[in-house]
């Protein structure tokens, strides 16, 4: 929080603000009350301005004026900035340090002189200039500075100082984070020089689905193709008010018809990925894995959760929590080879595979630790390339280097994962669920393995995860077009 406190000056007959702990280890907050205060006391409080505190302070306030959360438009527009930021600061040493505990602010009258900008450290001074002692009242001058000793804000404060002693523990403040949900942008930025990917969105008769094609088509992520009855394709978009006026509509009889279909148009070429409508996705990938007319390659399919989890700082993909229930050792040569190529896709140069279990040491009564040991190997040897592989490891290990150093394992991978390979889909499936629901993380789904890519979604998807998924679909169609992505023949 790069706070500074200094205590009182010149307090003869009192002192206050944070004082020696106290039995229970907690620190002590002291007043000044106010027949202790003397003219020309003075507290300071020096704290450096952050990006949470300015994330904070909007949220908090609901003031998204950009003269205070847009360090460019404040410098660009010479306005203030946060200058609102360092009122509050001085709330916080009368509060706290002079009087401290007990006061109650009465008015102030403040003038900003300059912008409080990013990274600025702000001293904070109070001074007491005049006390009233029928109201029990105290008027303090104000004077915050930045680092360079310039003045940022001048003013008068006046307060209702307590009669009576105060010292107590500090309240312990909960811990606040703050949850940004950038993660999806920053891919679907990578999108905005791409041309959209032509799709067959595989029957989409019901709101959800055909929304979220209208959605991506007007984002310029995808061209779509709507395959399915016509007229019950457009009886939906009529009574939810989608246009779909622009859209080429492939009319088909129903559902079955629809998958195999929309799987022909990807086959021949008039279609870079496929997405998945209203239709069950059992319906759907029967057509894909057919091994006449379907899209398969050499590889096994898999499912890739492409998760933004805030509190993690890179993206990460969990592998398989949707296609393959109990995949053998075969199967998760493809799965983590797939997710490797798409983790390129993405930007990631050499990405890090962690090969999860339920410990990480090799168990012969746990399956996933052997299939560890022999993944490993068989990169060594070759057989999965473009990533560095490490396991059996606890997922702890996995994310976090501190558990990784507390067990003293020794690894590329352990504590900054790019990949999470999980033992099979149950366990996949929780920890994506786990991720979002608690964790606030943002997911994106792709199906990889297959000639095209496979978009996923759900009707309990939003815009945000519908566009995403879409975005991945886009890049990965993208680096196939210039050979940049193995076509996994």
């Amino acid at each position: 929080m790069d706070t500074a406190i200094a205590a009182p000056s010149a307090a003869p007959a009192g002192r206050s603000g944070i004082v020696p702990t106290g039995k229970n280890g907690s620190p002590m907050i002291e007043n000044v009350t106010f027949e202790e205060i003397r003219i020309g006391q003075q507290a300071s409080l020096s704290r450096r301005l952050t990006m949470s505190d300015i994330e904070l302070f909007a949220t908090v306030s609901g003031d998204l004026n950009p003269s205070h959360v847009d360090e460019d438009y404040a410098v660009d527009h010479k306005v203030v900035g946060h200058g609102m930021w360092s009122g509050s600061l001085i709330s916080a040493v009368l509060g706290t340090l002079l009087p401290g505990p007990g006061t109650v602010y009465v008015g102030q009258d403040l003038r900003f002189e300059r912008p409080v900008l990013l990274g600025d450290i702000v001293t904070v001074t109070v001074t007491a200039k005049s006390k009233n002692a029928e109201r029990k009242t105290v008027v303090f001058d104000c004077l915050c500075i930045n680092q360079d000793g310039r003045t940022v804000a001048t003013g008068v404060a006046e307060v209702i100082a307590p009669t009576e002693k105060v010292c107590r523990a500090a309240a312990e403040l909960p811990q606040v984070q703050v949850i940004r949900h950038d993660g999806h942008e920053l891919m679907l930025k990578k999108c905005e020089s791409l041309p959209p990917v032509p799709t067959a969105v595989v029957h989409p008769c019901d709101e959800s689905s055909l929304r979220g094609a209208v959605e991506a088509a007007e984002a310029n992520l995808i061209d779509p193709v709507l395959v399915g009855p016509e007229s019950k394709i457009r009886s939906v978009a009529d009574a939810h008010g989608l246009d779909i006026s622009r859209y080429r509509i492939v009319d088909v009889a129903h559902s079955h018809a629809s998958a195999e279909t929309g799987v022909r148009l990807a086959r021949t070429g008039e279609c870079e990925a496929v997405m998945k409508g209203s239709l069950h996705t059992d319906e759907l990938m029967g057509e894909v894995v057919k091994k006449e007319t379907g899209l398969r390659t050499g590889r096994r399919l898999s499912h890739v959760f492409v998760m933004n989890v805030p509190t993690y700082p890179r993206p990460l993909l969990i592998t398989d929590a949707a296609i393959n229930i109990y995949p053998t050792l075969e199967d998760k040569v493809s799965i983590v080879q797939n997710a490797i190529d798409l983790a390129k896709v993405l930007g990631t140069e050499v990405p890090r595979v962690a090969i999860l279990s339920a410990v990480e040491t090799i168990n012969t009564k746990i399956a996933s630790t052997l299939e560890a040991a022999a993944l490993c190997k068989m990169a060594d040897r070759g057989q999965i390339t473009g990533g560095i592989l490490d396991g059996p490891l606890a997922f702890d290990n996995a994310i976090s280097r501190e558990a990784a150093i507390t067990k003293g394992i020794k690894s590329e991978v352990a504590g900054q994962a790019d990949i999470l390979l999980v033992p099979d889909l149950e366990a996949g499936n929780m920890l994506a669920k786990q991720l979002s629901f608690l964790a606030h993380a943002d997911a994106a789904g792709i199906v990889l393995g297959a000639r095209v890519p496979i978009i996923l979604t759900s009707r309990a998807d939003n815009v945000r995860t519908r566009l995403a998924s879409c975005a991945v679909a886009v890049l990965s169609a993208a680096a196939r077009r210039r050979g940049a992505a193995p076509a996994a023949e």
